[in-house]
């Protein structure tokens, strides 16, 4: 299986990032109310932005773009898009991937129509493909947008064995709690929580208030590794989640058992969560969101990224810094935990359309534009900040990039596709089942090793 020694140097302590997401959430709620050379020769000539930004003309030109994205996540990528056809010529065909992105890219390689460019929701998705031969290395002028504007840390999660595949254009801060202002009003609740503690109190005040606590997105097996890795890290502490990531300890260490045991003070009580166990199994992501900030009886909270946001804008009337309003991932033990993801995106084809194209995304234009839409935090360190669609967003995208590379990447998104990134197998489905019966700590940490032994032993 890869090496994980370089990994580890690349993600060092959270305690700094965990206090400065809390400052900066503070403030925000206060606040709101091919190669480089074939590029210069495809499609006759080349534009140039103000921000020196020079792309091909690729005129006639059809590229194919891949990515796990559905609807207001979606939609928002393709305002980048309509700006590098506008610049280049070229049209684009966006091909969403389902949950099982590896699987879906996997057979379209195989079949010998892979698409041209494609986002990775995993890095160990990354490595396999790099492996296998799949992935086409960056270009010069790919290359040099990403030096100038990415910390050491995002270029490194995008290489493998020496060489550089991939742009992390998209990050996410997964270790933020999202809330309906008027549910948290309506419970008498003055306070956000900040430790575990704190945190099952106001649910269980929610709850006796009337309102569902917690809206959990069951269906979708990721969101659920996202609730252990933020638990497992801030109770068992960084060198443990290293450990884990890699799979040098087992997943019947007693720190996965304590994790477990933690999750399951909220996972085991039906009338903390919305629709009770089994409607949090037949809740997938996006219904977990608008189910907290829509409808006759919202839910009161609802855990996830940054990139929650964009649900909220696209899918609901709520405003953010009024009736949606977000706090920290509280602390399970010392500290909070501060758990980081991304989707990379590496060209599948060569020729001079794929290579434009991450070269358009690793550039400080594509990711103001993104920026703008809402719902998303780019590790650009050179964008301007202010292109932020609000101020909550803004703050939490100042706050990873103020993490510098003090970053822990998702767990599961470093584990082989077979154990951390595909539905209906491996931890997807485990703690699918946890959470169908969190009574079964050790029969869970059982069948998570056995997955995961299988998983890292096959590469």
């Amino acid at each position: 299986m890869r090496s994980t020694s370089s990994k580890n140097r690349k993600l060092r302590a959270v305690k700094p990032a965990a206090a400065l997401l809390a400052t900066a959430l503070t403030l925000a709620l206060a606040g709101c109310g091919g190669g480089g050379n074939d590029n210069k020769s495809g499609g006759g000539g080349s534009s140039e932005s103000s921000s020196g930004l020079k792309l091909p003309k690729l005129n006639g030109q059809t590229l194919e773009v891949a990515a796990v994205w559905t609807g207001a996540e979606q939609a928002n990528f393709m305002k980048v898009m309509d700006e590098f056809k506008k610049r280049t010529g070229a049209k684009i065909n966006f091909v969403p991937t389902g949950n099982n992105t590896s699987t879906f890219l996997g057979t379209k390689i195989q079949g010998g129509k892979p698409p041209d460019v494609a986002f990775l929701p995993q890095v160990g998705v990354l490595h396999q493909f790099a492996d296998k031969g799949w992935l086409k290395p960056l270009g010069a002028d790919a290359k040099a947008q990403l030096t100038k504007n990415f910390s050491k840390g995002w270029v490194d999660l995008g290489a493998w064995k020496g060489t550089q595949y991939g742009v992390y254009a998209k990050a996410a801060n997964k270790s933020l709690v999202w809330y309906n202002t008027q549910a948290f009003d309506a419970a008498g609740i003055k306070d956000t929580p900040k430790s575990w503690k704190d945190f099952l109190t106001t649910a269980q005040t929610l709850s006796d208030a009337g309102s569902p606590a917690v809206s959990i997105g069951g269906a979708d097996g990721w969101t659920l590794t996202d609730w252990f890795e933020n638990v497992y890290l801030s109770q068992a502490g960084p060198d443990k989640y290293d450990q884990l990531a890699a799979h040098k300890i087992k997943w019947t260490d007693p720190s996965v058992k304590q994790a477990l045991t933690t999750l399951a003070q909220l996972w085991g009580k039906n009338d903390l969560i919305a629709g009770g166990t089994k409607g949090a199994l037949n809740t997938e992501f996006p219904k977990s969101v608008t189910q907290t900030f829509s409808g006759s009886t919202p839910a009161g909270m609802v855990f996830e990224g940054d990139f929650v946001a964009a649900n909220i804008n696209g899918d609901t009337k709520a405003k953010l810094g009024t009736d949606a309003k977000v706090f920290p991932f509280p602390a399970v033990g010392s500290q909070a935990p501060v758990v980081s993801g991304g989707d990379v995106a590496v060209a599948l084809k060569g020729g001079t359309g794929a290579q434009a194209l991450l070269t358009f995304l690793a550039s400080t234009d594509a990711a103001e534009i993104w920026a703008a839409q809402g719902g998303i935090l780019s590790p650009n360190k050179e964008m301007d900040m202010s292109k932020y669609k609000d101020a909550i967003t803004k703050q939490i995208a100042q706050q990873l990039l103020a993490a510098g590379d003090n970053f822990r990447f998702d767990m599961s998104d470093q584990a082989p596709a077979a154990f951390g990134g595909t539905a209906g197998t491996g931890e997807w489905k485990d703690l699918q089942d946890f959470l169908r019966n969190p009574k079964d700590v050790a029969g869970a940490q059982q069948k998570l090793e056995a997955d995961a032994a299988k998983a890292y032993g096959s590469g």
